[in-house]
């Protein structure tokens, strides 16, 4: 039951911290508006890092099913706990989403921008381009799966916690690389459960929680690139 909860209470705290970023640099009226994409990718790592030093000895930190997967896959987890873990991950996200709502609530009042307002919960590409953008996040994903098993390499770095603060550096560097592309969601419930959440949420002058989208790139994108790290890390003769 532990995992769970740790998985559960960390992608809450994820997303806390990573939407409430966004809606604190682009919701009217806010004291940080307009502090740019920097202090959003810096963020985005610090969220990740984060709960990751809290949970990390209790379930792996995963917070992201691309990367529950993955792991399975390398014979990191065990498979029955995988449904139990992308589950926890997926209310995480919902709760957090819901959460950076009653924060944020007065300001999302005052915005009347929908694309605005929907980008504090979710992800969304610049240029609609659906093959490129699920290869967009399957790249983004395949980094930084394919980085956190390198990290394995490290000697001495799990028991330091080095590979937390290594796990805050990928995430950062696929963001600051690659975010402009569709926001950089590398994790299904990063960006699905937050989506829910808008769409169930009586915000002022919010507009379609773009399903058409949400189900496919930031969902699908990152598992199969997830599969593909652990594919490839695989077959190297380390």
């Amino acid at each position: 039951m532990l995992p769970f909860i740790a998985e559960f209470i960390g992608t809450t705290l994820l997303i806390i911290l990573g939407d409430g970023v966004v809606a604190n640099v682009t919701l009217t009226k806010s004291g940080m508006k307009g502090a740019g994409s920097v202090q959003i990718t810096f963020a985005w790592g610090l969220a990740v890092l984060l709960p990751a030093f809290i949970f990390g000895a209790a379930s792996g930190a995963h917070f992201n099913p691309a990367v529950t997967i993955a792991i399975a896959m390398n014979g990191g987890l065990a498979w029955s706990l995988v449904p139990g873990y992308i589950i926890s991950q997926m209310l995480g996200g919902f709760c957090g989403g819901i959460i950076v709502y009653l924060l944020f609530k007065d300001h999302f009042d005052a915005t009347e921008n929908a694309g605005t307002i929907l980008g504090c919960f979710s992800t969304g590409p610049s240029i609609p381009n659906t093959p490129r953008n699920f290869f967009s996040e399957l790249v983004g994903t395949f980094v930084l799966v394919f980085a956190i098993l390198g990290t394995g390499n490290v000697v001495g770095a799990g028991t330091v916690g080095v590979n937390y603060l290594l796990v805050f550096g990928i995430i950062v560097s696929v963001g600051m690389s690659l975010g402009g592309l569709t926001g950089y969601a590398i994790n299904p419930a990063r960006d699905l459960g937050p989506r829910l959440a808008h769409a169930v949420l009586p915000i002022k002058n919010k507009g379609s929680s773009n399903f058409s989208y949400g189900l496919v790139v930031p969902v699908f994108g990152p598992i199969v690139g997830g599969i593909l790290a652990v594919l490839l890390f695989s077959v190297i003769p380390w």
